[in-house]
């Protein structure tokens, strides 16, 4: 998880974000990567900046393997949880970003994707 939290704040430095975004950025990644790891088995993440009209994002995307979401809406439901968390990963991350998308498959895994575009 460490890593990916590096990884994404290098990005959002890169991207010109300014330490309030990057935060945000980060602590949806944080999420986003816990979720995956803890439900999903491990995952993959691809992350791409963003260009249009003279703005910069930063997208990024969760994979993983797992056994997928049954039920997308109360999964992004504030206290939903099927572990020992506080039930905010997905809900949360989704609040702090400004697109998001969930795919998810039963038995084949979810992908995540998020987009933050910088304000400045």
């Amino acid at each position: 998880m460490l890593a990916v939290r590096h990884a994404v704040r290098a990005a959002t430095v890169e991207a010109g974000f300014g330490l309030i975004d990057q935060t945000r950025i980060v602590t949806a990644a944080s999420e986003l990567a816990r979720n995956a790891y803890v439900y999903g088995g491990g995952g993959t993440l691809e992350m791409e900046i963003l260009h249009r009209s003279g703005q910069r994002g930063l997208r990024l995307t969760f994979r993983d393997r797992g056994p997928g979401i049954t039920d997308l809406d109360r999964a992004l439901t504030d206290g939903f949880t099927t572990g020992g968390g506080l039930g905010h990963g997905l809900g949360g991350a989704r609040r702090l970003m400004h697109e998001f998308q969930v795919r998810s498959t039963a038995g084949e895994g979810t992908a995540v994707t998020v987009i933050h575009w910088n304000e400045r």
